[in-house]
């Protein structure tokens, strides 16, 4: 364990397994207290066990539902309440939901819009004001190479993404005053439970997880003069077509 991010207050969110479990793993690793949130209570818990038995660190874990903004106050009302106050946010909740526009379900559409776009704009939201309260701090917004790249049955999924981008660009520049820095990552393959897979030994060239939480711990850690606002990820080497 080292202390690049000590007494740093960390949430991330969708963080009970895939990217978020890395990030909050790497987060812990470097000294942060960490806030584990998604919406299931159960994976929550099992997140946080796994987490404490990794690290002595401090890590809290809060259940919650990003597209419900009631839920997500409470939340920050907790971190402000059990923590002290909050550093970095990291918003890498996130659903999947593909098809046809004509066949795509609304309640699907919904979902993944919720979750994607208006759950990131509810975080960010609650959190800004206890981000200057510290005098600033960090936002990480995880969109997707789908955030510029359309693909057929993609819809839902390239529009919560693309308004994504548009939405961490502007609150770049809403908050870069306030000394809080705005960054986004943009990931191409990555080897996680996303979208009802089950990584094997045949993603072994896909981006791991771990990959994209030491991204994070690197943006960090980057001088406060230098802000790299957006950070494209792709497999170094995926299969010949």
């Amino acid at each position: 364990m080292t202390t690049q991010l000590a007494g740093k207050v960390a949430l991330v969110t969708g963080s009970s397994k895939g990217i978020g479990f890395a990030i909050a793993e790497v987060l812990l690793g470097a000294g942060a207290s960490v806030v584990v949130s998604a919406r299931n209570p159960v994976g929550v818990t099992t997140a946080l066990s796994r987490l404490a038995k990794r690290s002595d660190g401090n890590v809290v874990g809060i259940p919650c539902d990003v597209r419900r903004y009631p839920e997500v106050q409470e939340m920050f009302r907790r971190v402000a309440a059990e923590l002290g106050g909050l550093d970095i946010l990291v918003n890498n909740a996130g659903v999947g939901g593909f098809g046809r526009v004509s066949e795509i379900p609304v309640d699907t559409w919904d979902q993944v819009i919720g979750t994607n776009l208006t759950g990131v704009f509810h975080c960010c939201r609650e959190a800004i004001p206890l981000l200057r309260a510290r005098g600033g701090g960090w936002i990480i917004n995880m969109a997707s190479l789908a955030g510029k790249n359309a693909m057929a049955d993609g819809a839902a999924y390239c529009a919560s993404k693309f308004g994504l981008v548009g939405f961490s660009e502007s609150l770049m520049l809403d908050v870069r005053y306030d000394n809080i820095r705005v960054n986004y990552l943009m990931p191409g393959s990555v080897a996680t439970e996303f979208n009802r897979r089950t990584p094997s030994a045949a993603d072994s060239w896909r981006i791991q997880p771990e990959d994209i939480g030491q991204i994070v711990l690197d943006l960090l850690t980057m001088p406060a003069r230098t802000m790299p606002s957006r950070v494209e990820i792709r497999p170094s080497q995926p299969p010949r077509k």
